[in-house]
């Protein structure tokens, strides 16, 4: 028997829908991550934005396609958000984010056999993202995510630690909804790592995340990746208000300078959202020289797309082509932001951790998340010297570094 296990999304579904592989996989099941003909498809469904949602209803018939007698399973924020649409598509069983693992009830019953509790997730040959915590607590105006994923609920360093211990992963990530809301704070986390002989990252950070004592307990780790994805979404304080995050523009600049004076050449990346329905044309244009102010190596730009059931669904939006025109501007930006972030490592010697092979190159990412495309064929999993050459694709080309 085959089943296949499509995810959209974050991380996080990602690395629930791993979990839920190893456990078919420990059933004697043919698994894929792939959309293909099987004879039972689970899809993990997202619900971050109105196209998430509707491409997680197409899901449906995508997988029929490939075998219209197939089973349908469906999970996920989409589905915990409107279980409706998916019971409409005539799917056979219908879960939500929070009880993904009745998912191995359901095919038990369907299929025979027996599952256990869900197992650690399989994880790809170079990084294995480690799930820390779920649910978030911030409810921000325009997230739907609080209300799907619920309450804050985090993970035994135990248990976090047996996980990576029972990884071949050369490099850990460190994911959930919420990191930064830790129980018992991220630091003690990294103190707790500082034994692990493998590469850790840390996921999507929020501003008050940031303290001397976690920086410190990073400084500390055997291979620290000094790359801070520290979420922003506008760089204007009354936007900020407006979104219910809970820091100003001049409090989120002094976190990057903190983080800076600890790791002088840290990628710090984010997030901006272009177009919330308060933000004026003097509010994006602070959110466009934050990117160059808070010297970001990467911008995620996404425009506002309205959440019913958020605080922010009842605020009139702007208009469609206003919410294009911007983000195409913080795209361009972002563009420079990331160019002139590279720029300053040309010629130098770095590492990464080779991943992947595609038409000649190998490529993966250095510490500080430049990517990097190295002509040849070379082991994935194993860390290379190298020197960075010149700007190629949406990376650098290097060669091996020789001394």
């Amino acid at each position: 028997m085959k089943a296949s296990v499509f995810t959209l999304g974050c991380k996080v579904n990602e690395t629930e829908s791993a979990s839920l592989m190893a456990a078919l996989a420990d059933a004697g099941w043919e698994v894929t991550a792939e959309l293909c003909p099987a004879d039972l498809y689970i899809l993990n469904t997202c619900a971050v934005t109105r196209e998430a949602e509707k491409k997680s209803r197409q899901l449906v018939a995508r997988a029929r396609k490939f075998n219209p007698a197939a089973a349908v399973f469906v999970c996920g924020c989409a589905s915990e958000k409107d279980r409706g649409a998916f019971i409409e598509r005539g799917v056979d069983f219908v879960t939500g984010a929070r009880k993904k693992e009745e998912i191995l009830s359901a095919v038990a019953e369907r299929f025979g056999g027996r599952f256990g509790a869900l197992p650690y997730p399989v994880q790809s040959r170079t990084r294995a993202f480690v799930k820390i915590q779920d649910g978030c607590n911030n409810f921000c105006s325009y997230c739907i995510i609080p209300y799907l994923r619920g309450r804050e609920t985090s993970r035994p360093i135990a248990d976090i630690l047996s996980e990576i211990g029972s990884c071949g992963c050369p490099e850990i990530v460190l994911n959930g909804i919420n990191i930064s809301s830790y129980e018992g704070g991220l630091a003690s986390l990294a103190a707790a790592l500082a034994g692990v002989k493998k590469r850790i990252r840390l996921g999507s950070l929020e501003c008050g995340a940031i303290t001397e004592e976690l920086l410190s307990a990073l400084g500390g780790l055997y291979d620290f990746a000094p790359q801070f994805h520290l979420s922003l979404q506008s760089g204007s304080t009354a936007v900020l208000r407006a979104m219910n995050r809970h820091y100003t523009r001049e409090e989120y600049l002094a976190k990057c300078r903190l983080i800076y004076s600890r790791f002088p050449e840290a990628a710090i990346t984010t997030d901006i959202i272009a177009g919330f329905p308060t933000e004026t044309e003097e509010d994006f244009c602070m959110s466009l020289s934050m990117i160059e102010e808070a010297g970001f190596a990467r911008v995620h730009v996404f425009p506002y797309s309205a959440r019913e059931g958020t605080a922010a669904f009842r605020l009139a939006e702007l208009p469609a082509a206003v919410k294009k025109e911007r983000t195409e501007r913080l795209l361009m930006a972002a563009k420079g932001a990331a160019e002139r972030y590279a720029a300053r490592f040309l010629g130098r010697k770095l590492d990464f951790i080779a991943e992947e092979h595609a038409d000649g190159y190998t490529t993966g990412y250095t510490a500080n998340y430049i990517k990097v495309y190295l002509r040849g064929e070379y082991a994935c999993g194993k860390k290379y010297d190298i020197r960075l050459l010149s700007p190629y694709g949406d990376g650098v080309s290097a060669e091996l570094y020789e001394d």
